[in-house]
């Protein structure tokens, strides 16, 4: 008997009985809020489900869950599933969250500033040499970022020009800047 229980323990976590097979475990929690709303003080009690899997559009389509209040923290399957400007909102939330974990203050605008950098493109860009090579094509915004030597001989061999229109090619060539007090000449 002992073997045989044993053996279904093994088998057991495996079988789906009902539910999303990308799905590897779920949480639930139980939540009790306040409704203010009334002169009295309700409390009445609301449950979060924490899921460990990908699916999220699958998750949406279940029957009882509440697609305005689901989310996931994967950037590319919000992407995916819920488009661009979602993607850019977890990449703010997971900023926000990972720092103030470790107890970090960030300035919004820079966590903004950074999300915006990595999806105006329409997609999702990591911030690594990949996705910047993705972002520009200046080769001396390249060349500040990463393997410079590599961006400076490919645009020599490939006789490639620079506008030097960003922030960077211009801090480079000593040029001001044409944004803050760069943004209007003055005659």
């Amino acid at each position: 008997m002992y073997f045989v229980m044993q053996k279904l323990l093994k088998m057991l976590p495996e079988v789906i009985v009902k539910g999303i097979p990308t799905l590897k475990r779920a949480v639930i929690k139980e939540k009790v809020e306040k409704d203010k709303s009334k002169a009295a003080e309700t409390k009445f009690k609301q449950h979060e489900l924490a899921i460990e899997g990908t699916g999220l559009d699958k998750v949406l389509r279940t029957p009882g869950v509440d697609y305005l209040r689901t989310w996931t923290n994967s950037v590319i399957e919000m992407e995916e599933v819920l488009g661009i400007e979602a993607a850019r909102s977890t990449i703010i939330d997971q900023i926000k969250y990972t720092m103030g974990e470790h107890g970090i203050n960030i300035d919004i605008r820079h966590i903004l500033l950074l999300a915006d950098v990595m999806t105006f493109k329409g997609k999702v860009l990591g911030i690594n040499r990949h996705g910047v090579h993705k972002m520009k094509n200046s080769t001396l915004m390249l060349a500040s970022f990463e393997q410079t030597t590599d961006h400076l001989y490919d645009a020599a061999v490939h006789c490639k020009k620079d506008e030097i229109t960003g922030v960077s090619e211009c801090i480079i060539t000593g040029n001001m800047a044409s944004l803050g007090t760069g943004a209007f000449k003055l005659l």
